[in-house]
């Protein structure tokens, strides 16, 4: 990466901080500044939505991240539920201090074998952990604006949002705030009352071009911890289907397994506690398959 002597990072001539926009306040210019400086420093940008709440998208968020870190990547990870932040709970850092240096936050650092992950939420900035957000969008704008702009992330290769179902401020805001995004994964469950909001999902994306990256089909079926066994107790293949019918791609389904829970309460990934089950090969491969589409694309850039 070469320095642009706007955004004191990158030379892309597209990038956000190049140039003061007309009417622009200097105050805005100088926050569209320091958050693209930020932004430039993380490789790609991933966002985790869904279009219903209870698909288990916060735990495909943490293992992908945490799967991201044991393949040897710089990954952060960025909890925007502002209402209902699970992040600190399934990696085990409720409490845990967040140290500052002037306007700078640091994320919280969690070691998940050989790599790390780098953790933000609002959860880490409570009092107390039953305090509830009362917020109107403005007030969330601002402070997912912070978290992005004002933590010092680092060099990063992922840095992956978790958001809260549906398609409100918070997706939009960060779809408005980070410049050139690599783009979306949707979570769904395969029953049809999930796969209708997803598809909404999917529309939201294509709105605020946003690309979406592919759908997870979570909780596809019941593997028995006893004997493998697997009971489709939710259906099977929603996910997929709707993926083909919106002509967007189709990373995978992920099984429920007791040992999900245990880890997710445990504050223990489950590719991370329970590495050769059923659930971690999944996001096993759903990593695999995101690394491999990097490096095509990287391999075609450099072509080019």
């Amino acid at each position: 990466m070469t320095t642009d002597k706007n955004c004191g990072v990158c030379d892309d001539k597209g990038c956000a901080a190049q140039g003061k926009r007309p009417n622009e306040r200097d105050e805005d210019f100088n926050d569209r500044q320091t958050l693209s400086a930020r932004m430039c420093r993380i490789q790609h940008k991933v966002m985790v939505l869904s279009g219903k709440g209870g698909v288990g998208k916060s735990t495909v968020a943490v293992n992908l991240s945490a799967a991201l870190a044991m393949a040897g990547k710089q990954v952060g990870l960025l909890d925007i539920d502002i209402h209902g932040p699970s992040v600190p709970k399934m990696l085990h850092v409720e409490g845990s201090p967040v140290s500052s240096a002037g306007d700078t936050l640091h994320p919280v650092k969690v070691q998940v074998g050989n790599g790390a992950i780098h953790v933000m939420s609002i959860g880490l900035l409570l009092s107390a952990r039953d305090d509830a957000v009362i917020w109107r969008g403005p007030r969330k704008h601002a402070v997912i604006k912070q978290f992005l702009k004002d933590v010092e992330w680092g060099e990063l290769d992922y840095l992956v949002v978790d958001s809260p179902p549906g398609t409100g401020d918070e997706p939009l805001a960060v779809a408005q705030l980070i410049d050139k995004a690599d783009g979306a994964i949707i979570v769904t469950t395969p029953q049809e009352v999930s796969v209708q909001d997803v598809r909404r999902c999917v529309v939201f994306c294509r709105q605020v071009s946003l690309p979406v990256l592919g759908v997870v089909e979570n909780m596809s079926g019941f593997a028995c911890p006893k004997c493998g066994e697997k009971a489709d107790i939710f259906g099977v293949g929603g996910g997929r289907a709707m993926a083909e019918e919106m002509e967007v791609s189709f990373l995978g389904a992920i099984p429920i397994e007791p040992a999900v829970v245990l880890s997710g309460d445990s504050g223990k990934p489950i590719v991370q506690s329970h590495p050769s089950s059923i659930t971690a090969e999944a996001f096993g491969r759903i990593v695999r398959t995101l690394l491999e589409s990097e490096a095509a694309v990287e391999a075609k850039t450099g072509m080019s």
